[in-house]
């Protein structure tokens, strides 16, 4: 597949050690694309570091059970996570880096080096995830019309718009990948939907994440109604 200039085939095209982004809720899943605002001078450092190399960056969040306090030191990371490439890199003029970040594929985090730059490097592992080399693999397994269903029901409830000529057009694994991206769901949602084992179970979990948050709506609307 390709990812901006770079073209990966398969797990050997990737490099088995990146610098590592932990970054809390976020989510990266393969040709997707997430932009990214830097501005802690450690990671400035690693996208310089990444610049001057091959341009992949490891996004992984902290452990589930971190505590903000322990945000700023060096936090475990989640087991699993994602390896993109920077496609698109701006400066700001104020001090940030503007970037945007495609993703390859997803890695078991196996390690860490021992070294004193700024930034965190992992050694990485994609051999359980294969399959992400595969464009579109699993799209004809994915339920489209209940995702739209369950998508314009969120809207609806939200008071919120959509492109839907954009919508209508995407295949199902940029639709999957794109409405899980921005999503609202907190950090262990995210790991969810990053970890599902196929694109049809990142729907199902989408589909059903959505629809517990349909229901929280539904329920505080009745208790407003009620008092």
């Amino acid at each position: 597949m390709k990812v901006g200039n770079a073209t990966y085939s398969a797990i050997n095209d990737v490099p088995r050690v990146v610098p590592v982004f932990p970054l809390p809720g976020g989510l990266l899943l393969p040709r997707a694309h997430l932009p990214l605002n830097i501005f802690e001078p450690r990671y400035m450092a690693l996208v310089d570091a990444a610049l001057r190399t091959d341009r992949t960056v490891g996004l992984v969040q902290p452990a589930l059970n971190t505590k903000e306090d322990e945000l700023e030191g060096r936090p475990k990371l989640c087991s699993v996570g994602c390896v993109g490439r920077i496609t698109a890199f701006q400066e700001t003029g104020d001090g940030r880096y503007l970037l945007t970040l495609s993703g390859i594929s997803r890695f078991n985090l196996v390690g860490e080096l021992e070294e004193r730059s700024q930034f965190r490097r992992g050694a990485i592992d994609l051999t359980q995830f294969a399959q992400d080399f595969t464009p579109g693999l699993g799209e004809e397994d994915v339920d489209r019309d209940l995702l739209l269903k369950t998508l314009r029901a969120y809207l609806t409830s939200n008071d919120l718009e959509a492109d839907w000529d954009g919508i209508n057009d995407a295949d199902n694994e940029v639709l999957v990948n794109a409405l899980s991206l921005m999503s609202p769901f907190g950090a262990r949602e995210k790991q969810a939907l990053l970890e599902a084992e196929s694109l049809k179970m990142r729907a199902e979990t989408l589909i059903a994440l959505t629809e517990v948050e349909l229901a929280k709506n539904d329920s505080s609307s009745t208790g407003n109604i009620l008092q």
